[in-house]
């Protein structure tokens, strides 16, 4: 299977760069993954392909505004730093542009000596692991000085950072967004209760790897970074339950699927737990637990359009893509949305 075989052809134009005013008015293109159909709807018609006993399955991770900008102590050089993941309270795993300019041993000061950065190690793939030093709590100097993570293709400056969050994140500690999630608000998932469908959340912390390309050929030996994951005992209990019940588990997004699908026992049921994972799904993949994804529309070539390929098959995803790129549908991460199932 080759990674050209997931290569759709994108007008710029048709790129989201703001989100919508109102979350749940994006479009929804829904997608039967055994027959192909497609139905055109709006977000808010979610409700009508929810069955009361079935679960959904929320990421509620929470991004931190994870991009710095500061500058060489002995230069003063730009430098722009991306932190992906906590190593320990001081240490972070960090992405650097320009990467020539931050070799071992260099301080890189942001917010006038706020905070300050000593590059400790570099890394085979060359992320820096960079210390910080600072006085108080770093969470409150990152929220001062830091800038939420979007994506390169977003050029337009994001006026409310909360837009870049869903409404139910809790946990800091993505670099991305679990974008899926945007479309949901308070009395959207409201309904979603009382019309009988359980929700589950487990969390699991979006690094880059997820959004990588894909830079060989063979889809095979293309190797996914580690992301931290954790399935509370509520949350799995609840999906066995809708599981043991009839219900179908619906993940939100591509990062709870992976969550999930990394936990399960070979039977498909969950235990509370937490670690690493770096699964990639791809055609051929046999899922345990999922039935069915709501997920926005992805970039051509990546391990996102994979998973979604996986689940209802490359040529029904590669027609739909085709479909709402000529219904000028909004894609990534401020886009709509599409419903698989």
């Amino acid at each position: 299977m080759k990674t050209s075989d997931f290569y759709y052809d994108l007008p710029k134009e048709l790129i989201a760069q703001d989100p919508l005013e109102d979350r749940a008015a994006s479009r929804l293109l829904v997608l039967g993954k055994k027959d192909g159909r497609i139905e055109h709807r709006h977000f808010r018609d979610i409700l009508g392909y929810l069955k009361p006993g079935d679960c959904l399955v929320l990421n509620n991770t929470r991004v931190i505004p994870a991009r710095l900008y500061g500058k060489k102590e002995d230069t003063g050089a730009v430098i722009e730093v991306l932190l992906l993941t906590r190593k320990s309270d001081q240490v972070w795993e960090t992405l650097v542009k320009p990467g020539k300019k931050a070799r071992v041993g260099a301080r890189i000061s942001f917010g006038e000596g706020l905070l300050v950065g000593e590059v400790i190690q570099i890394l085979e793939e060359g992320n820096r692991l960079i210390r910080f030093e600072y006085e108080g709590i770093f969470e409150e100097i990152l929220d001062q000085l830091g800038q939420m993570p979007l994506p390169p293709y977003i050029t337009h400056e994001l006026k409310d950072k909360n837009r870049y969050q869903t409404v139910y994140a809790k946990y800091d500690g993505s670099a991305a967004a679990p974008t899926a999630g945007l479309h949901f608000t308070p009395e959207l998932l409201q309904e979603v209760r009382e019309m009988g469908v359980k929700i589950a959340e487990v969390t699991l912390h979006v690094g880059l790897g997820t959004f990588r390309p894909v830079k060989v050929e063979d889809v095979a030996d293309h190797h996914m970074h580690s992301e931290f994951y954790m399935v509370s005992r509520e949350a799995a209990d609840t999906i066995n339950s809708a599981r043991a019940s009839g219900g179908r588990i619906i993940c939100v997004g591509t990062t709870s699927c992976r969550t999930i699908e990394s936990a399960a026992a070979e039977d498909g049921t969950l235990e509370e737990c937490s670690g690493w994972t770096d699964i990639f799904i791809y055609p051929g993949y046999r899922f345990k637990v999922l039935d069915g994804l709501i997920t926005n529309f992805h970039l051509p070539e990546s391990t996102l359009m994979m998973l979604v390929s996986a689940l209802a098959g490359k040529e029904h995803i590669m027609a739909a893509y085709q479909e709402a790129v000529q219904e000028r549908y909004r894609f990534f991460s401020f886009g709509d949305a599409m419903l698989i199932v």
